[in-house]
């Protein structure tokens, strides 16, 4: 008797693997390469001796230590506000944007934010990856905080 190929399943789940992949990457302003986790800004901010980005805070407080407060990215005022703040700055500029008011998945601050950047034509902002709440993925770690 003749083994069937697997080779047909095979390529089927890699396909549908493929498509849930860039339908999931394509339904956010961002991408992948574009995030950056806590722990890896928290060694970078450790370290200070290399030129720190530019952190704005577009949720509801600034807690990361040198963040600037530019309040929840839902509110178009404050859209208004970051568009303001980064305004005269090279499309360059390295700038990390985070909120931390809830899950990211479910963060209504950090997709307008994003997406305003992106449309402005900066080529090097990121998303800090808070992917529970500022309180557990940050302060509760022991990353640097306002004072």
């Amino acid at each position: 008797m003749k083994e069937p190929k697997t080779y047909p399943r095979f390529f089927s789940a890699f396909v549908l693997i493929l498509v849930i992949l860039v339908s999931f990457q394509s339904a956010e302003p961002w991408t992948a390469k574009q995030m950056v986790s806590p722990y890896d800004l928290s060694q970078r901010m450790e370290k200070s001796k290399e030129k720190l980005p530019l952190i704005l805070s577009i949720g509801p407080q600034a807690v990361i230590k040198g963040s600037k407060d530019i309040g929840p990215g839902q509110d178009p005022s404050n859209i208004k506000k970051l568009t303001l703040a980064v305004n005269k700055l090279s499309k360059d500029t390295e700038i990390i944007l985070y909120c931390g008011c809830c899950p990211l998945q479910k963060c209504p601050n950090v997709r307008p934010a994003f997406k305003t950047l992106n449309e402005l034509g900066f080529k090097n902002h990121k998303l800090l990856a808070i992917l529970n709440n500022v309180k557990t993925d940050w302060i509760d770690k022991g990353y640097p905080v306002q004072e």
